[in-house]
């Protein structure tokens, strides 16, 4: 406790769910919100296969392979339906939106659970992908910049913070579930907590009319977005969204390969989500003091640091030392990706902009997996590796651009106004 009270009553509200001390702001409120709402979201939709697919295959005659493509079709349908999504988002604010997310996520989870071959078990997945796109990450992100105002950037570190133990509390509930009631009645549960959880508390915690549109209630031209920054975030974040989410089914392979036995190699990769987590936390930490571009740009040069690590090492030290300078890169990007476009586009346009963006991560996200396996088993684990650490040069490259180009645009502004 005694660390958070060095950065202010602010962040020190913000953290009062986490931490078990009464609710100080409406902020506080919809950040606990929302934190509960995204793990019921994320761990009852995407990560969900992960514990009940082998189950899932036996039961509806299907492959396993075919099962676990159910979270892709649903990151696919995402990537569609955000870009459209957005000047909804703009227009009425995410309020509303993720009410009617909650609703489609309880139809989709009641269709799986009912399902009794592939077609409608596909069918339940492109249901979840329309939800996800209304109600999580993204809308929620928005929400909370609707509700925080200038404390936003606060209010997202901590958001993302909390989202980050998703896997490690909904994997274990989500197999004592299955081994008492089988995968089925899991699935309803789940669809029933989507329904008398998430639904209300959107419609309960979240902004009825968002800050920035009752100010600019007048203004009838959108705020712009300008382009050239807009295509390096968005080249940025999904190559680094490419290798993150690439990565998560194949560094382990990729461990052994480095010449590490098969107990070291689950350690090292299990030590990454500590790193993750931890990467997380100094944004949150450092947040006030540092930019997000600061911040962003020291992140992405992690990550082709901790493939030098690797593909320079056989042994376990080298091993735990990509794990810190990856994990850490990871959980700081994360927090990144929310925050950053803050900093770059007019505060009237991060819906819309956060929506936008969505399209080219939510499909670098859905791509990855299934590219990263080609690719290790047609030409090796080392392939794999040195393609991650290509991209990541790019991701890098691409952002440090954005920034010099950030930077120039902001002084001729000045120089116009002066």
């Amino acid at each position: 406790m005694t660390p958070l009270r060095h950065h202010g009553r602010d962040l020190i509200a913000l953290s009062a769910p986490v931490a078990g001390m009464p609710f100080r702001s409406p902020t506080a409120r919809a950040v606990a919100a929302l934190s509960l709402t995204q793990l019921i979201g994320w761990g009852a939709t995407f990560w969900l296969p992960a514990v009940t697919g082998p189950a899932m295959a036996g039961e509806l005659g299907m492959a396993l392979p075919m099962v676990m493509a159910g979270p892709t079709v649903m990151l696919v349908v995402m990537a569609m339906v955000s870009w459209p999504l957005s000047a909804i988002l703009e227009r009425h604010g995410a309020r509303p939106i993720m009410v009617w997310g909650s609703l489609l996520g309880a139809a989709g989870l009641l269709v799986m659970g009912m399902a009794n071959g592939p077609a409608p078990y596909l069918l339940s997945w492109i249901i979840l992908g329309l939800a996800g796109a209304s109600m999580l990450t993204t809308p929620a992100q928005i929400a909370v910049t609707e509700i925080a105002g200038e404390k936003a950037r606060q209010a997202l570190g901590v958001l993302i913070l909390a989202g980050g133990l998703t896997s490690t509390i909904v994997w274990p509930l989500t197999g004592l579930l299955q081994a008492q009631w089988g995968w089925r009645t899991t699935t309803l549960v789940y669809a029933a907590l989507m329904l008398l959880v998430c639904m209300p508390l959107h419609w309960t915690m979240l902004a009825h009319q968002p800050t920035e549109k009752s100010a600019a209630k007048a203004t009838t031209e959108p705020a712009s977005i300008d382009r050239p920054r807009f295509v390096l975030l968005a080249a940025s974040f999904a190559a680094n969204g490419f290798v993150t989410w690439g990565f998560a089914l194949t560094i382990i392979i990729l461990f052994e390969a480095a010449g590490l036995d098969h107990a070291s190699a689950l350690a090292a990769a299990a030590f990454i989500g500590i790193a993750r987590w931890a990467g997380r936390m100094i944004d949150v930490l450092g947040g006030r003091r540092w930019s997000g571009f600061v911040t962003g740009v020291a992140a992405s040069a992690l990550f082709p640091l901790s493939f030098i690590v690797l593909l320079l090492t056989n042994n376990f030290i080298g091993a735990m030392l990509f794990a810190t300078l990856y994990g850490i890169a990871s959980g700081i990007t994360a927090v990144t990706r929310a925050t950053l476009p803050l900093q770059i586009f007019p505060a009237g346009a991060y819906a819309r902009a956060s929506a936008q963006l969505a399209v080219p991560l939510n499909l670098s996200f859905a791509v990855a997996p299934p590219a990263f396996t080609a690719i290790m088993t047609s030409a090796g684990p080392h392939a794999a590796l040195w393609l991650a650490f290509a991209i990541s040069i790019f991701a890098f490259c691409t952002l440090l651009g954005l920034l010099l180009l950030h930077r120039r645009m902001d002084h001729t502004t000045q120089r116009a106004e002066t």
